[in-house]
C-alpha cells in the first residue's frame, strides 16, 4: 500500500507539474489572447505553406510567433528590451532562446547581412543603363512619407509614424531595421504586413496600374537598354556607398551592405565569398531573423487597435508607392520625344519587391502588347527602389532617431 507520505508525495509532484504546465493559462481571464494568437500563427504558417506567401521570411515569422505565444515556454521576454534598452543583467539570467536570437534584430544585425545578400543577388547593370530609373525608383517611395502623414494625422507617435510608413518601401529587412530602432514594440505587426504584401503584389498592383494609365501608355514600346561594360559594375557599388553614406550616414548600415554584396559578385575575385553571402549565409540569416521578429508578435503587442490600423495604412503606403512611380513616368513623357517615351507601366516596380514587382509590370504590359517585353526595363527601378527604400529610411532615421 501507498504510504501516506508517499500519497503526498505525488500530489505535490502533480501540483508542481500543473503548476508548472502552460495549459491552465487558457483557463485565466486573458487566456483567450493565448489561443488567438496560436491560432493565428497556424493560419499564417497556412499560408506561408500552402499559399505560398513569401514562405522562406513568413514560415519561421509564423513559427517565431508560436513559440513565443506558448504559455509558460519562457523563451522571449519583452520586458528586458523596454523602452529601446537592453537589460544585459536580467538578459544573462533569465534570456531565453528567442531572447538571445533577438539580439541580431535589436542590434541592425540581421538586416543588415540580408542586405549583403540581396547585393550580391542584383545586377545594378540595368539601372546603370537607364538612369532615369534612379527617378522612379525615388518617386515610389511616396507611399512612405504620404503614409508618415497619415499614420501621425490618425494620433500615432512621430516615431510609429516612421516605423508604419517604411512599409510602403516593400521592403522586409530595411522595415525591420528601421522599427528595431524606432517602434520595437510594433516590430511584429510591421513585418507580418511588409511581407504580406509583398506576396500579394501581383493582386495589389495590377488594378492600380490600369486605373492610373491608359491603354495607349501600356502599349508603349521601350529602346533596348545598352550593354553596361564590367568597369562601370565594380565602381558603381564603390561610389554609391561613398556618396549616399557621406551624405545620410544613418543610412550606411544597409547601403553599404547591399554594396558590398553587388562588388563582391561583380569584381570577380571573390565567387566563394559571394556565393556564400547569397546562399550559406543568407539562408542563417533568415531563418534567426524570420523567427526572431515573430517572437515580437505577442497577445499584449499584436491584440489591439494599433495592429489593425497599421495593416490598412500598411496596404494604403504600399499602393501610394504604386502610384507614385506611375505618376512620375507619365509626367516624365510629357517633356520626352516620341521613341524616347517610358512605359509607364515600369513606374509600379519601383516599389522595391525584386524581382516580383518588375514581373507584375512585364505581366500587364504584355496583356495588352503580346510583343513588349518590359521585364528588363522593369528591373532598373526595381533594384533603385532597394536603395531608394535604405535611404528614406535613413532619412526617417535621422529625423525621429
Amino acid at each position: 500500500m501507498i504510504s501516506l507520505l508517499q500519497s503526498n508525495f505525488i500530489l505535490e509532484s502533480l501540483g508542481k507539474f500543473a503548476s508548472d504546465s502552460g495549459i491552465g493559462a487558457f483557463f485565466a481571464p486573458e487566456g483567450w489572447k493565448f489561443a488567438v494568437m496560436i491560432a493565428l500563427a497556424c493560419f499564417l504558417l497556412y499560408l506561408a505553406i500552402k499559399k505560398q506567401f513569401e514562405p522562406l521570411l513568413l514560415l519561421p515569422i509564423a513559427f517565431g510567433m508560436l513559440l513565443t505565444n506558448l504559455p509558460g515556454a519562457e523563451m522571449f521576454h519583452p520586458t528586458l528590451f523596454d523602452e529601446g534598452q537592453i537589460d544585459w543583467y536580467d538578459l544573462y539570467k533569465t534570456g531565453g532562446l528567442l531572447d538571445y536570437l533577438y539580439l541580431g534584430v535589436k542590434l541592425g544585425i540581421y538586416p543588415c547581412l540580408i542586405f549583403g545578400g540581396v547585393g550580391a543577388m542584383t545586377d545594378f547593370g540595368l539601372l546603370i543603363a537607364n538612369p532615369k530609373s534612379f527617378l522612379l525608383g525615388a518617386a515610389a517611395q511616396l507611399g512612405i512619407f504620404a503614409t508618415f502623414l497619415g499614420a501621425y494625422a490618425l494620433g500615432f507617435a512621430p516615431n510609429e509614424c516612421g516605423s508604419i510608413g517604411i512599409i510602403g518601401g516593400a521592403d522586409g529587412p530595411t522595415s525591420i531595421f528601421l522599427t528595431a530602432r524606432l517602434a520595437p514594440e510594433l516590430l511584429g505587426p510591421i513585418a507580418i504586413a511588409a511581407y504580406s504584401y509583398m506576396a500579394l503584389v501581383p493582386v495589389i498592383q495590377p488594378p492600380i496600374m490600369k486605373a492610373l494609365t491608359t491603354k495607349s501608355e501600356r502599349m508603349i514600346k521601350m529602346t533596348q537598354l545598352r550593354q553596361v561594360s564590367k568597369t562601370e559594375k565594380i565602381i558603381f557599388p564603390v561610389i554609391i556607398a561613398i556618396i549616399i553614406s557621406l551624405l545620410l550616414p544613418s543610412a550606411a548600415p544597409l547601403v553599404g551592405c547591399l554594396m558590398l554584396g553587388n562588388l563582391m559578385k561583380e569584381c570577380g575575385v571573390v565567387d566563394r565569398l559571394s556565393k556564400t553571402v547569397q546562399n550559406e549565409l543568407m539562408n542563417i540569416v533568415v531563418i534567426f531573423l524570420g523567427i526572431s521578429v515573430g517572437a515580437t508578435a505577442t497577445a499584449g503587442s499584436f491584440l489591439n487597435i494599433k495592429t489593425l490600423s497599421i495593416l490598412v495604412l500598411g496596404i494604403l503606403a504600399f499602393s501610394a508607392g504604386t502610384a507614385g512611380g506611375l505618376l512620375l513616368a507619365k509626367f516624365m513623357n510629357l517633356f520626352l520625344p516620341e521613341g524616347k517615351k517610358i512605359n509607364p507601366l515600369i513606374g509600379s516596380a519601383g516599389v522595391s519587391a525584386v524581382p516580383m514587382a518588375a514581373r507584375v509590370s512585364q505581366t500587364v504590359g504584355q496583356k495588352e502588347n503580346p510583343s513588349n517585353f518590359l521585364l528588363m526595363h522593369a528591373m532598373g527601378p526595381n533594384v533603385a527602389g532597394v536603395v531608394g527604400s535604405a535611404v528614406a529610411a535613413g532619412i526617417l532615421l535621422a529625423f525621429l532617431g
